[in-house]
């Protein structure tokens, strides 16, 4: 299965492809956006294989992660969707994982919640159920847009990938 394409008022949320690998690799390489998803920059094939799996969950979930590309300027500001990534955290075991990371030129816009918005709108006419997230406890913007989509926080890790919050959404 191949991502469908959402459109919001500005944002196109499209299929992964290599039309965006350039901006892509520059975004994760940014230290920024990284602070809070991992901490550290990732290197080029790193990235690939990031891309390559968001892509490959579409095949084995029917949903996956997207590109989110804005429409005035057709320029790559981030990516996200729903996942399964296996992290060894029980509260996320048979719930799609909502995720989403912009570029650092892209914040304070909200585009975040805008684009999240379309997908968890997606989701729920796909009837996946309830979706969850991890956030990390320093990501205050991440944790305003998860409030904002309707998740709440319910449980924490402290163990596997370090310090997390875990959230839960409803279907609506």
């Amino acid at each position: 299965m191949i991502a469908p394409t959402l459109a919001t008022d500005r944002l196109s949320i499209e299929p992964m492809a290599l039309a965006h690998w350039e901006e892509y690799a520059a975004a994760w390489a940014d230290p920024r956006m990284t602070e809070f998803i991992g901490g550290e920059p990732r290197i080029r094939n790193i990235s690939w294989g990031k891309m390559l799996q968001g892509i490959g969950l579409w095949s084995l979930f029917g949903y996956g992660y997207w590109s989110f590309v804005e429409r005035e300027s057709g320029k790559f500001v981030g990516n996200g969707g729903l996942a399964q990534f296996e992290r060894g955290i029980p509260e996320l075991e048979g719930y799609p994982e909502a995720g989403w990371a912009f570029a650092p030129d892209a914040w304070g816009k909200g585009y975040a919640t805008e684009a999240l918005a379309a997908i968890l709108g997606w989701a729920d006419a796909a009837k996946l159920g309830e979706i969850r997230c991890i956030i990390d406890p320093g990501n205050a913007a991440s944790h305003n847009v998860a409030t904002k989509l309707g998740f709440e926080k319910f449980s924490e890790s402290h163990d596997v990938m370090g310090e997390l919050f875990i959230y839960r959404r409803a279907p609506v």
